[in-house]
């Protein structure tokens, strides 16, 4: 029992130099951040799924206010709510500043919405984006850190077996074993960042496609007065000029 706990994590921080502990806490950090980041982006994850029906609700709504009213109770401080208010804006503003009974004022008031629409998206895609970076960065350091504390480890447990003279299996098992525990450490700091990090990226893929083609329906939307019809899959597109899309909206899609 004595030899077991001689042996145990106890032992190792007590036998353990300034570079084995300052690695231990280094990885205790990067722990932390990267729980943090986990907890609070699935968070953000769990208010999103119940944003889903606030987009069709807009659509359902028979007005461009109470629209915007129905997302700010569905789906408040999210993505589809700004790119709402920043489209409705837009709209409001061309309204007010833009004459719009000539070929060049339509063509300047749609370039406006779209400009709108895709800072919307744009801020909208750093801010879903915030924090996968510190994670990325978890998952690809943290085992190179354990393993760098397990060598350091290995070298001074080697260095004290040499200086003794002893280098039997008893003398031996202990030290080593310990130093591995850096590694475990490691890839422990490690597989969550990088799991979390694979699951929010393709969540936000997901969200942000959703959004992009709620930004065009909007789009055609404030500069033409009705939405896109959408059109079922392998159905052959219309060859009609009408149906085209329009360079702004090319533009919005590129830029999105």
């Amino acid at each position: 029992m004595q030899g077991t706990e001689a042996f145990g994590l106890h032992h190792l921080w007590a036998q353990s130099d300034l570079v084995i502990k300052s690695v231990a806490f280094i990885l205790l950090v990067m722990s932390i951040a990267s729980w943090t980041l986990i907890l609070t982006r699935a968070l953000r994850q769990w208010r999103a799924r119940n944003h889903d029906g606030a987009i069709e609700s807009f659509w359902n709504a028979a007005s461009l206010e109470e629209g915007m009213a129905r997302v700010s109770r569905l789906a408040p401080d999210s993505p589809v709510e700004a790119l709402t208010r920043q489209g409705a804006a837009a709209a409001e503003h061309l309204r007010n500043h833009t004459r719009t009974d000539t070929l060049g004022g339509k063509l300047d008031a749609d370039e406006f919405v779209t400009r709108a629409l895709r800072k919307s998206i744009a801020l909208s895609t750093a801010q879903l984006e915030s924090g996968l970076t510190v994670l990325a960065s978890i998952g690809s350091t943290a085992p190179f850190v354990g393993l760098f504390g397990t060598v350091w480890g290995i070298y001074g447990a080697l260095i004290n077996i040499s200086a003794s003279g002893m280098a039997t299996l008893d003398k031996v098992a202990g030290p080593v074993g310990e130093a591995l525990i850096m590694t475990a450490f490691g890839l422990f700091v490690a597989i969550p960042a990088v799991l979390a990090f694979n699951a929010f990226t393709r969540a936000n893929r997901l969200e942000l496609s959703e959004l992009d083609a709620f930004a065009h329906d909007l789009h055609a939307w404030l500069t033409t007065g009705s939405r896109l019809a959408s059109t079922p899959i392998g159905e052959a597109q219309p060859q009609d000029d009408t149906h085209r899309p329009t360079q702004s909206a090319r533009a919005l899609s590129q830029g999105a």
